[in-house]
């Protein structure tokens, strides 16, 4: 079967242990935790019984190590994960209002991870490659090597995928449009949340927005995830609305990087859309079942028992 790779930040999470506790204030923190979107969604995909592949950089230090011991314990190829002799592994530190939002300061720009270059050698065999939003503004460098690396990819026949993940921390003076727009010339399959699609394409309108996105010859697949509401799945042709699964969640950290994931390994597959949002819905809430971005049990048989408790039995 063809592969599914991504490309980005691999970094440490240090959260506050609980919710109304501001970073401003001096207070208990836990972790590390292993994290970064692309990280997380590369663990999903692996945890999903699909074979995964992370193109990243670690510093040569004890978060490098926590990073790179988890994704190789859960099967992610780590060939092409790096380590930095001079810089630190990112980091993100994470806290939560009474509401569950959260909040993060982020060094990763100056670290390890904004330090990444297009591999030397790239993977073979692969299928998806997989971006996200986040990794194209945490540094110049690591923008253009990812925009290279889809290049070379995308001429060797792999199908590119994209999720905006837009996180306004790392945003900052970075031009949106300019890191998002060449990346859509080459997407199949386009992830994006309900803000996050209106952002870019600069309109209040759904439907204004939905119709540019299909101006791009290459997408397929508008995913459109609008948190609580579910996600609605798109194409030029049909329109589909999937509710989420419901647990008893910890943290929301992670859990549409693990419906990215699960959603393209059944897309992979030639699922029906509809079978691939209802295991996408199941990853996310079994990542957000668990405190930490990749500590959520996911399996396939524990997908596939959400899936019939909250969809085949109704």
């Amino acid at each position: 079967m063809k592969e599914i790779w991504t490309m980005g930040e691999t970094i440490c999470e240090i959260m506050r242990p609980e919710v109304d506790m501001p970073l401003e204030r001096t207070g208990e923190f836990t972790g590390p935790f292993p994290s970064g979107a692309p990280a997380i969604f590369a663990d999903t995909v692996a945890k999903m019984g699909y074979v995964s592949g992370m193109i990243g950089r670690v510093g040569d230090d004890e978060f490098g190590v926590c990073i790179r011991k988890r994704l190789e314990e859960d099967r992610v190829n780590c060939s092409l994960l790096s380590t930095d002799p001079i810089l630190s592994t990112g980091v993100a530190f994470v806290s939560y209002d009474r509401n569950g939002e959260r909040k993060f300061i982020f060094h990763m720009g100056n670290s390890a991870a904004g330090n990444l270059s297009v591999p030397k050698e790239l993977p073979e065999n692969v299928g998806i490659f997989h971006i996200m939003g986040c990794s194209l503004t945490s540094s110049k460098k690591m923008a253009e090597s990812i925009l290279q690396t889809m290049k070379a990819l995308y001429e060797e026949g792999a199908m590119i995928t994209f999720d905006p993940n837009v996180r306004i921390e790392i945003l900052k003076e970075t031009d949106l449009m300019s890191s998002v727009l060449p990346i859509l010339e080459y997407t199949t399959v386009f992830m994006p949340g309900l803000h996050e699609l209106l952002t870019i394409f600069e309109t209040d309108s759904p439907d204004e927005a939905i119709d540019q996105v299909f101006q791009y010859p290459n997408i397929k697949v508008l995913v459109l995830k609008q948190g609580k509401k579910g996600a609605q799945i798109i194409t030029r042709e049909t329109h589909l609305d999937v509710p989420i699964c419901k647990v008893r969640a910890k943290d929301p950290t992670g859990a549409g990087d693990s419906f990215d994931a699960a959603f393209l390994c059944g897309y992979l597959s030639g699922l029906p859309l509809k079978t691939c949002a209802r295991q996408a819905s199941a990853a996310a809430a079994l990542n957000t079942a668990a405190f930490g971005p990749m500590e959520g049990i996911i399996t396939p048989g524990r997908v596939t028992d959400l899936i019939r408790q909250n969809y085949e039995a109704q």
